[in-house]
């Protein structure tokens, strides 16, 4: 077998389940929390935390691993444009999203907090996270949208 297209195959791969976990776990989360149900939110933060620890975080290791790997190999340059683009896209998104999963696991201990004694509302100070939450996530998915783009066309830029 071919390494280079092995190592391919396992970077779109890794980039499918990282983006698309990302993004149906934004999905049940943004709906979720406005349900207006404690056991739901609690619920589907704690699977969101799961699907984050089980898929986001492996692929988001591999992503650069192979990615960079597949560019020495390719003999593309370091210094090109798309690429330089794409990892500094790549870093804007891990900057979201190391915060996104620290507030996940706040969100998902004060749901269950709340779902365990009853309650049918959640404290204010969950909703302060989510609103950081949602804020961080929208720019974190737009950049990944451009690492696609990026990664798919190699356009010149500049230079």
């Amino acid at each position: 077998m071919n390494t280079y297209l092995i190592v391919k195959w396992l970077h779109i791969l890794s980039s499918v389940l990282m983006v698309g976990t990302g993004f149906g776990s934004a999905f049940y989360m943004f709906f979720a929390n406005r349900s207006g149900s404690v056991a739901a939110q609690a619920v589907v933060s704690r699977l969101v935390v799961r699907a984050d620890w089980w898929f986001t975080t492996p692929a988001v290791i591999i992503q650069p691993l192979s990615g960079l790997w597949l560019v020495q190999q390719a003999g593309w340059s370091w210094t090109s444009p798309w690429l330089m683009l794409t990892l500094g896209l790549y870093a804007l998104a891990g900057i979201c999203w190391v915060p996104v999963v620290l507030l996940q696991l706040d969100m998902a201990r004060m749901a269950q907090e709340a779902a365990t004694a009853g309650h049918t509302a959640l404290p204010v100070a969950y909703w302060q996270k989510a609103a950081m939450w949602e804020r961080l996530g929208y720019p974190a998915f737009l950049a990944m949208l451009g690492v696609y783009f990026l990664m798919v066309y190699k356009p010149t830029l500049w230079g």
